[in-house]
């Protein structure tokens, strides 16, 4: 009766310690900031997108995945001003770059975490633009309320062509690099 009463002790202390709470936590979408950056070999441009919505998955405290709706009518330029700001905008917004009026949205979604260490967690995911999918990793800090990134993604996988070598060979000072830096802070 002893041997018993331990083990049933014992197993219900094992369950309450494995359980744990799943936590769905929604971005706050207008707290959060996604700044990009795209350089060429004459420079750089800079800019932010808006995100539409978003969630982080956790299981305890640890993230276990996420989803994102990026709205890629929302590319405003931060560098230029007036005409040239416009013109960039226009551009970005066209068939030559993202082609917004047949692909509007963007999306993103977490398929793997790896955490590193406390804060710190090597995510993989599912990056779809211009309704192409890729994979993408790149390294994520989350705090409490928060969280943190440094995304490069190589545009011309997504079919984005205009000024990339690695679509035209002759462009010399015109080249635009396919890669470009997005800057991700989340609140939620």
């Amino acid at each position: 009766m002893k041997n018993l009463k331990t083990l049933t002790v014992a197993i219900l202390a094992l369950s309450f310690f494995s359980f744990t709470t799943m936590i769905d936590k929604k971005v706050n979408t207008e707290q959060s900031t996604v700044k990009w950056v795209g350089k060429k070999v004459t420079g750089q441009h800079e800019g932010t997108i808006k995100l539409e919505s978003g969630s982080l998955q956790f299981d305890g405290k640890t993230l276990t995945g996420g989803n994102f709706v990026i709205d890629m009518t929302t590319i405003t330029v931060t560098d230029l001003e007036g005409k040239g700001k416009t013109n960039l905008e226009g551009h970005l917004k066209s068939d030559d770059f993202f082609g917004v009026e047949k692909h509007g949205k963007a999306n993103f979604t977490i398929t793997k975490v790896n955490k590193i260490d406390v804060k710190n967690h090597e995510v993989s995911g599912d990056l779809t633009i211009k309704n192409i999918t890729k994979p993408i990793n790149f390294t994520m800090v989350v705090d409490v309320n928060s969280a943190t990134a440094k995304v490069i993604v190589d545009r011309s996988k997504f079919d984005v062509r205009y000024g990339s070598p690695s679509f035209f060979n002759d462009l010399k000072d015109k080249a635009i690099y396919d890669d470009f830096e997005l800057s991700v802070i989340l609140s939620f």
